[in-house]
């Protein structure tokens, strides 16, 4: 019975692969999007295999401009080193970006056909399910860890009441990590459940996921995540849908903008504010019985030091990881980061770099559109919208840091590349 089973999933795995893409690069590289949000580790080694068959027996990787622009960059973030105020953190700070160059062309053969994206966003779909059930379990069942195995190389965090309290984060360390993982599953799950011709056992479990993903998106009380929950709907929904979901999203928006927005008159405000949950409003409001927080720790205070910052070293920044130092000594306050990436590139490693790299993300989106991705195929509607949520949540967050987002970003850009 056994070797019936691996020899029966064997051919699933080799099902709708790209021509001339390895056997066993395609296998690994769906098992490792399966793995990723539960395992760097793991999800790491196999999809470094499917990176190194995905670079063999291909046309030059120069044939393609955009590796150019790459290249170009990374040159820049190496020479931006030997100078920087971080110190041997700017060297730590690469491996945060250059493999994943190499990764934007190396796995574009895995994501080279539609049918090929469309399985690989269900495989990132499916590997949502532990995320989704550890935070459901840590809220409501108790569940606490963290829980490792492999001697701390596979950690699943899992806190008690969430992290922070009572925010949803299941697996991961923070909420507003989870909350961007779930934002680029998201867009897949909504495909699925929309796919035609799913028989109802499917149609069920699918609707389920959905459910979970959607629900536990609430829960994370991630604003940039509630926000993406409602963008990815009629970008996956096509065109056609919008002359009547737009309206409707709209109306749906009406009473969170008057309950949440200063200025609104308190007749209009407050019967707002009564149907509107406070747990939404007062989210959004930053709303909390302690009075609002100091300016130096918020956005604002970290995007106007940082764009002094870039102002004092615009060629090649002051190295990675210099932000955590500088802020302080500025501000009194420790961030890790200024909390968006085109600002964090041009910090850590010169304006040019920040233009070269966030320039190439813009056009491979604006291409996707004049392709047809947002009015083509399902699956394909779902794979830009999912492309576009994460670019979006960089330009207020930095889920970047958390290696398996990145790699999942970097899987999309490649799809993206590869549409025609």
């Amino acid at each position: 019975m056994a070797p019936a089973l691996v020899q029966q999933l064997g051919e699933r795995l080799d099902a709708h692969r790209p021509d001339g893409t390895a056997p066993l690069g395609w296998r690994c590289f769906q098992i490792g999007l399966l793995f990723l949000a539960s395992s760097a580790f793991i999800a790491g080694l196999l999809l470094l295999v499917a990176l190194i068959q995905g670079s063999f027996n291909r046309p030059s990787p120069w044939r393609d401009r955009a590796n150019w622009v790459l290249a170009a960059a990374a040159l820049l973030m190496v020479l931006g080193c030997f100078g920087a105020l971080s110190g041997w953190l700017a060297w730590v700070g690469l491996a945060n970006w250059l493999p994943f160059f190499w990764a934007f062309w190396g796995f574009q053969p895995y994501v080279a056909t539609p049918e090929a994206r469309r399985r690989m966003g269900l495989w990132l779909l499916a590997g949502t399910v532990p995320v989704v059930l550890t935070g459901l379990g840590q809220l409501f069942l108790g569940w606490s860890g963290p829980w490792q195995i492999l001697g701390g190389l596979v950690i699943w965090h899992v806190k008690l009441g969430g992290n922070p309290p009572e925010r949803l984060a299941g697996l991961f360390d923070y909420a507003n990590i989870t909350g961007a993982w779930l934002s680029l599953a998201w867009p897949f799950a909504l495909a699925a459940l929309l796919q035609p011709r799913l028989h109802w056992p499917g149609r069920a479990v699918t609707l389920a996921i959905a459910a979970g993903v959607a629900g536990s998106i609430f829960l994370t009380d991630s604003r940039n995540a509630w926000g993406a929950l409602l963008l990815a709907v009629p970008l996956v929904a096509g065109p056609l849908s919008w002359r009547w979901l737009l309206p409707l999203l709209v109306l749906a928006l009406v009473p969170v903008a008057l309950a949440t927005l200063p200025g609104v008159p308190a007749m209009v405000q407050e019967p707002a504010r009564a149907l509107v949950p406070q747990s939404i409003w007062g989210r959004l409001n930053d709303f909390n019985s302690q009075g609002r927080r100091p300016l130096a720790i918020t956005r604002l205070s970290q995007w106007q030091v940082a764009v002094g910052l870039v102002a004092e070293r615009p060629w090649l920044g002051w190295g990675a990881a210099a932000f955590s130092v500088i802020y302080p000594l500025r501000t009194g306050f420790w961030h890790g980061h200024p909390h968006n990436l085109p600002l964090d590139l041009a910090i850590s490693h010169g304006l040019p770099v920040a233009v070269l790299v966030v320039g190439l993300v813009l056009w491979l989106l604006i291409r996707g559109v004049r392709v047809g991705m947002l009015s083509g195929a399902l699956f394909d509607r779902a794979w830009w919208a999912s492309a576009l949520l994460l670019v979006a949540l960089h330009a207020t967050d930095m889920p970047f840091y958390d290696s398996r987002i990145n790699v999942a970003g970097w899987v999309l850009l490649a799809g993206l590349r590869c549409c025609r």
